[in-house]
């Protein structure tokens, strides 16, 4: 709810309407006292969000003003919730003297905080980076910048179409996407954080250029890559624009772009990353993924590194073999344990960094930043002896930087307390001026006992102490009883219920010098603490090449103590063409089921394209399908992988259709998003593809959904020759071998045992001899006088089938006598006359039921 300020309000409430003014689609903190306080419409967004009472103060138009308010000490939790809630917040502090100020205090927003610009760790999950992104589209071309602030990792690409996009942000999944005034996302797509609107000239190409290049120091973009990019710059300009408008500080840690293509990794679309569960499982349970079972990096940078990885497995199989070998390294020599340990000592330096550059870093995180490169001097000695290239060049990238060691153990006490603010961050030593200033006010103590104690013997009064609050001051406390004794000089301060309070003038001169030197003392060492932060700008550029060292450090040695644990072995990369997987086992179900895992082989090559599979339900055919792709996208991210061995092959993109989902608020079916998904993959596809196809056409007629399912098999076979893994319960397409190379059959074996069925879950070549669909029933719990009847229907259905089958399949005896001629088929005469190649598909379906009406 908009309000304008009006004569009627009071002069603290036109101040907050005009803060509020500037600050419309976001939530106003606005500190009163001890509290933030929201208003209006604010304060009954907040109460419903948060959970917190919901009051009033004053009246607007004879109305009350909803208020509500939260501690201004506990607000960083208040403010986690509503960020992922994906608000937005202007933090508006008290910047006058109350004691000075002539009507409201000045207050000014000091602080915004967005979903996608947070950097406190009070807001940010440890292990997942926090992306904002700015997209820009022309025609069917999008230009997409994803910053994380909170590292300082700035990125652009450009896209061609939809599909590419929807990709794009499923696998980056930004806590906020700024787009232009009125732009609306193509049909299908959603945002999968919050929508932020900006100006449209906040896009143009030559004024993000201009701003990019000021922040870079740069006279052009050509050094980055991305002079080809207009769309992405347009982008990266608008992206860089609102960070300066929230931040509003400088950006030293933004030192430049980097361009990520499509083509130098494999492609995974939006379906395939849910349907793999990658690092989010369709349960809702994190551990239940990819990145949960091989996640056991000891650094928040590493684990962030390690999704990152595996979320982009790369194409260039050089760069992916110097991950492999330097695993191999760490395991033959049994050096990832103390790697793993040395790691262990360091913090979040890529985050802290980024604290340093926004001027907004704790003490206890240059605390950290000292104790964690302390350690490096250890890990180098641990690497020296490592002569895989990819580790001496990350040991190279690392360094050891001893001057800003040096700095920060001089500056910084060991154990700081959070905040500035209260002081004694600084060490002893540090500052002469500060020290002298520390002295006067920690020498107070003696000072205050030894004036009691003269005091005491001057007076007579045996129970006079000297005292200090915040209030007061420093003052004298002595009984009601003995107040008649004081002497002259004493000037009374305060009067109690059962004690007067006095001050003398040398008490007086004593409290003048400790109070200006305590406050002199935390200016001095604000001031400082402020100078430190300017100091390590200069380092940052170094110290956030060492992080990004660190962390890749991290992930090589956790992929090395995964391979070990889980008996993970080094893929083979080459040119050929091909998949071949002995004894590949799915990485989480493994770790996941109570049973022991069976494991089963993959086989294919530049004759073997497809694998028609065929088995019961639940009898392991999806889990088959995923641990293909997933073992695929390992070895090409980097890892070693859950089998005996595997040899692979060039691969350019991995897609997925299983499972059943729709989309009803989009108005799309299950049979639409599943057609949709085919779809896609029939236009995109290539033969260095890997596709898996699980039941397609399952959501239609038998007839339509068979047609479906074989034109699909034939076209990946025939003009795509796709990788392919086709699982179906259409028995009719287990012929397609004998019709076409390239295609064999497999299937998931199990076996009868009474009434019941046992899942062998291994993989036979050939078709399976039947689908089990009854036992898989009685398995869930369908009543038992339904699977009888059922059993009834099927035992007819199958004897009527035989029975039309030996009717078309009899022959006439060689001594009956000659028939008459048949008279001419209407059926014949009207197939003989259509032309196939001049029919659509739904013309030839129609054709297809008249044919039949006409046999029968």
């Amino acid at each position: 709810m908009s309000k304008k300020a009006s004569p009627s309000h009071t002069p603290m409430m036109q101040q907050y309407l005009r803060i509020k003014a500037d600050y419309p689609d976001m939530l106003v903190f606005y500190r009163m006292g001890d509290f933030y306080e929201l208003f209006y419409g604010d304060a009954e967004r907040a109460a419903r969000l948060l959970n917190i009472t919901l009051t009033k103060r004053g009246q607007s138009a004879g109305q009350p003003i909803p208020m509500a308010g939260i501690p201004y000490h506990a607000a960083e939790g208040y403010l986690a919730k509503l960020v992922k809630q994906g608000e937005s917040v202007a933090i508006c502090e008290q910047v006058g003297d109350p004691a000075t100020s002539k009507g409201p205090v000045e207050r000014k927003v000091q602080r915004i905080v967005t979903p996608g610009t947070v950097t406190d760790d009070a807001l940010l999950e440890e292990r997942r980076d926090n992306l904002l992104a700015a997209l820009y589209q022309q025609n069917d071309q999008f230009g997409l910048a994803t910053l994380d602030l909170s590292s300082g990792r700035f990125v652009v690409q450009q896209l061609t179409g939809s599909e590419a996009l929807a990709g794009e942000l499923e696998r980056l999944h930004p806590a906020e996407l700024l787009l232009m005034e009125e732009y609306v996302l193509p049909e299908g797509l959603t945002a999968p954080g919050g929508i932020t609107r900006r100006p449209s000239w906040h896009f143009d190409r030559d004024s993000a250029e201009q701003l990019l290049t000021r922040q870079f120091g740069t006279r052009d973009l050509g050094g980055f890559g991305c002079a080809d990019l207009p769309l992405a710059i347009g982008a990266a300009g608008c992206l860089l624009q609102y960070v300066k408008d929230t931040q509003q500080s400088a950006l030293p840690h933004l030192r430049g772009l980097s361009v990520e293509r499509r083509e130098e990794a494999i492609i995974i679309d939006a379906a395939t990353r849910r349907n793999l569960e990658l690092d989010n499982s369709l349960s809702g349970q994190q551990q239940h993924t990819l990145a949960g079972i091989l996640d056991r990096t000891t650094t928040p940078m590493g684990s962030r590194l390690l999704r990152r990885w595996i979320n982009r497995p790369l194409r260039d199989i050089n760069q992916v073999r110097e991950r492999h070998d330097a695993i191999g390294l760490l395991l033959k020599q049994q050096a990832f344990p103390a790697l793993q340990e040395c790691l262990k000592g360091i913090g979040d330096i890529e985050r802290i960094l980024a604290r340093v550059a926004l001027k907004s870093a704790r003490p206890r995180d240059l605390a950290t930043l000292r104790d964690s490169l302390s350690q490096l001097p250890e890990l180098q000695a641990r690497l020296v002896t490592l002569e895989a290239p990819l580790l001496q060049r990350l040991a190279d990238e690392c360094g050891t930087h001893p001057d800003t060691v040096d700095l920060l153990q001089r500056a910084v006490i060991e154990q700081p307390p959070m905040l500035i603010r209260d002081g004694g961050v600084l060490a002893e030593g540090y500052d002469a001026e500060l020290d002298e200033l520390r002295n006067l006010s920690q020498n107070a103590d003696q000072f205050l006992l030894d004036l009691e104690s003269r005091e005491r013997e001057r007076t007579g009064i045996a129970n006079l102490k000297v005292s200090y609050n915040r209030v007061h001051g420093y003052y004298i406390e002595i009984s009601r009883s003995k107040s008649e004794q004081v002497p002259d000089d004493y000037v009374r301060r305060q009067t109690l219920k059962g004690s007067e309070r006095f001050i003398t003038p040398e008490l007086k001169k004593f409290e003048d010098q400790v109070l200006s030197a305590r406050e002199r003392a935390l200016a001095r060492e604000k001031m400082l603490y402020d100078a430190l932060l300017e100091s390590l700008q200069a380092v940052i550029a170094p110290l956030q090449q060492c992080a990004a060292a660190l962390a890749a450090l991290d992930v090589i040695s956790n992929f090395a103590e995964r391979a070990e644990t889980l008996q993970l072995s080094p893929p083979q990369l080459d040119d050929t063409p091909g998949i071949h997987i002995e004894d590949g086992r799915h990485p989480v179900v493994e770790q996941v089921s109570d049973a022991p895992f069976v494991a089963n082989s993959v086989e294919f090559s530049d004759q073997r394209r497809i694998l028609i599979i065929t088995g019961p339900n639940m009898g392991g055919k999806s889990t088959y399908m995923r641990q293909t792709a997933l073992i695929v996208l390992l070895a090409y991210a980097g890892s070693f992988v859950p089998a005996g061995a595997a040899r692979i092959g060039p691969v350019d993109r991995i897609f997925s259709r299983i499972g059943a989902s729709d989309d009803l608020a989009g108005g799309r079916s299950t049979f639409m998003v599943e057609m949709e998904e085919t779809a896609n993959i029939l236009h995109n596809a290539s033969d260095q593809s890997l596709v898996l196809m699980d039941e397609i056409g399952r959501g239609t007629s038998t007839f339509d959904g068979l047609s479906l399912a074989w034109a699909c098999a034939v076209e990946l076979a025939t003009r795509i020759r796709a990788f392919t893994l086709f699982a179906t319960h259409y028995f009719e397409l287990t012929t397609l071998p004998e019709e076409y190379p390239g295609i064999a059959n497999v299937h998931l074996d199990a076996v009868e045992h009474g009434e019941s069925i046992v899942f062998l879950h291994a993989v036979r070549e050939g078709p399976a001899n039947q689908s089990y669909g009854l036992q898989v029933a009685a398995l869930a719990g369908v009543p038992r006088p339904i699977i009888k009847r059922a059993a009834e229907r099927l035992r007819e259905l199958e004897l009527s089938a035989q029975r039309h089958s030996d009717q078309h399949a009899s022959q006439l005896s060689l001594f009956a006598p000659a028939a008459e001629p048949a008279p001419p088929s209407p059926a014949l005469e009207a197939l003989q006359r259509i032309d196939p190649d001049d029919l659509t598909p739904r013309q030839a379906l129609e054709e297809l039921y008249r044919l039949k009406a006409l046999c029968d």
